[in-house]
């Protein structure tokens, strides 16, 4: 082989055009085994704790600066915290400091290191209501999530439940509860099963039944509510009918109907007290004015929107007794969006519910009238004026335990070949209160209602 002289000399390319080294992450986020948890006061609390968020940069983030980014798309803090957290490079962008005019693009990677707070939850235990191979079948307690999100890491249900059975173990929920809500979930033990209890519940191969406890006299009979229901404001949760929603069907039938009496007027007397058990305690009072009553009611949800069972009991006029959102007079007025299905107010009412637990509290739980002289002792989750010594963030006050969850309790599911049926007791806030007489569990000739269709 001979060589080839070259007059001139090969380019050496520019720094663009060599490829950049891959984006490096700012801190590993820690994962403290044991969990940091501990009880108290009925409550189930992680010790605070530092963590690093790392987030692909999202489509919606592109060509944006950073700060509007945060302003935006978190309500976690105020404004004046990114402001600080990005100027003292606790926020950083693949690995490198930022300022808050940086333009995202696609490919980065966006870190942020705080000094993490969760909210604490019930110290209540998850149920198991059965258990085999492939399965755990629980009784979820209100007020925990399901999953690792938003405020909320290890105070959730995998996170909790892999506390008690070991660091290895994976658990892998089949179906889905909001927050606030209780009852029957499926747990996979391992894929395989976890698929196979998932595809048969997404095939609509299984009868889902819930109990609700609702403002008022609920109709006579079945009813059917098959209004559609659009999601108004997923960064508030809220949902709402709307004509151009996504088809939705729940029936309803009333189980029982407690007029209102001199004890139940303000704090409810068929709610436990304070002084209460673990279980107990997790029940939350009815604070809400209840001059007509209230009812309770089975709920056979035939789609699964989100908030299905409480947009629908809302729009038919009953909401659910305590729902923070959907039975506040305080964002949907006098009526409480019965029969609403306009986009009108839709500006006000997400104005309205965003202040929301930061500097007011729902009505729904905070009936402020003179006959709950104990609120303040008892109140919602707000804002409380301290702030941690640590990172200065403003902290939250205790929830009470009142607001750790609403009436609405997944009470059935069966599967509709009959080859399984799991169901828990009722929950202690759909019992007759006391001095009246009404169903104490759900009867055999009434167990499921209606067709599925």
């Amino acid at each position: 082989m001979s060589l080839v002289v070259v007059d001139e000399p090969i380019p050496v390319p520019e720094k663009r055009d060599i490829l950049e080294a891959p984006p490096k992450i700012a801190v590993t986020p820690c994962d403290p085994w044991p969990r940091p948890y501990y009880l108290e006061d009925g409550l189930r609390r992680v010790l605070p704790y530092h963590f690093t968020y790392n987030t692909n940069c999202k489509q919606r983030w592109r060509g944006r600066e950073l700060l509007d980014v945060f302003s935006t798309e978190f309500r976690d803090r105020p404004l004046a915290y990114y402001k600080d957290a990005i100027s003292r490079g606790m926020v950083t962008i693949n690995g490198q400091p930022a300022s808050a005019d940086r333009i995202l693009k696609n490919g980065d990677v966006v870190s942020h290191t705080l000094h993490r707070h969760e909210p604490p939850v019930t110290a209540q235990a998850i149920g198991i209501v059965h258990e085999d191979e492939g399965l755990i079948v629980i009784n979820k307690p209100a007020g925990v999530p399901v999953h690792p999100a938003g405020r909320y890491n290890y105070n959730s249900l995998v996170e909790i439940m892999r506390a008690e059975r070991g660091m290895g173990w994976n658990p892998l929920p089949c179906n889905r509860l909001d927050r606030l809500t209780s009852g029957i979930m499926f747990i996979g033990k391992h894929p395989k099963a976890a698929k196979k209890m998932a595809l048969q519940i997404n095939a609509r191969t299984v009868r889902k039944e819930y109990i609700a406890r609702v403002r008022g006299r609920f109709s006579d009979g079945e009813v059917e509510c098959a209004q559609p229901i659009l999601a108004i404001s997923p960064k508030l949760g809220l949902n709402r009918v709307r004509a151009n929603g996504k088809d939705a069907r729940t029936l309803f039938r009333r189980m029982a109907y407690y007029p209102p009496s001199e004890k139940s007027q303000g704090v409810d007397e068929g709610s436990p007290t304070l002084d209460s058990s673990a279980e107990e305690a997790a029940m939350p009072p009815d604070l809400s004015p209840q001059d007509d009553g209230y009812s309770i009611v089975r709920c056979l949800p035939l789609t699964g929107r989100t908030h299905q069972i409480r947009v629908h009991l809302q729009y038919l006029g009953h909401p659910i007794s305590n729902d923070p959102i959907y039975s506040n007079s305080r964002v949907f007025g006098p009526d409480l969006g019965r029969e609403d299905s306009s986009a009108l107010a839709d500006d006000d009412i997400i104005t309205r519910l965003s202040r929301m637990g930061k500097d007011e509290v729902a009505d729904a739980v905070a009936y402020h009238d003179e006959r709950v002289a104990d609120y303040e002792a008892r109140k919602a989750e707000k804002l409380s004026g301290r702030r941690c010594d640590v990172c200065d963030t403003e902290l939250y006050d205790d929830p009470g335990v009142h607001e750790l969850g609403i009436y609405l309790h997944s009470q059935r599911y069966a599967c509709m070949e009959g080859n399984w049926s799991f169901e828990t007791p009722l929950p202690l806030w759909a019992l007759p209160p006391e001095g009246h007489k009404g169903p104490l569990e759900p009867t055999a000739d009434t167990d499921m209602i209606g067709p599925v269709g």
